[in-house]
């Protein structure tokens, strides 16, 4: 996985793409968390659909957020580290200004450092 700065993911570049960037980094981030663990199957495309033409229903993105969550305590947990990420905490941190973006990429980060050294893309053993 690639190590992003949460305040840059949540932030900055989705401002300066108007919001393009935060599509472009939910789908990177289901591709990377595939990648790490691929007995935990994801879809990135539909993850990002379900944002692009289920956003409005509020529900749909919800739901999507707390499986994101899922899928990084599983990922946190296939690196040996104890499960820091919520995912009540993914989800409901999107009505506080859009910080669950934020929240999920710290998370995501945890594991980056987990294995210091390691280039994006490397095969890492894993815990469990």
């Amino acid at each position: 996985m690639k190590r992003r700065g949460p305040v840059a993911v949540w932030l900055g570049l989705t401002i300066i793409t108007l919001g393009i960037y935060q599509l472009v980094w939910y789908f990177k981030i289901h591709n990377e968390l595939q990648e790490f663990d691929r007995r935990r199957p994801l879809s990135p495309g539909g993850s990002v659909l379900v944002l692009l033409f289920l956003g409005w229903t509020v529900i749909a993105p919800l739901i999507s957020f707390k499986n994101t969550g899922k899928a990084i305590a599983d990922a946190q947990r296939a690196a040996g580290l104890p499960v820091t990420c919520s995912p009540s905490a993914s989800m409901w941190l999107m009505f506080v200004f859009g910080l669950n973006v934020w929240y999920m990429q710290r998370q995501l980060n945890l594991i980056v450092d987990a294995y210091p050294g390691a280039e994006p893309g490397t095969q890492v053993s894993l815990a469990a």
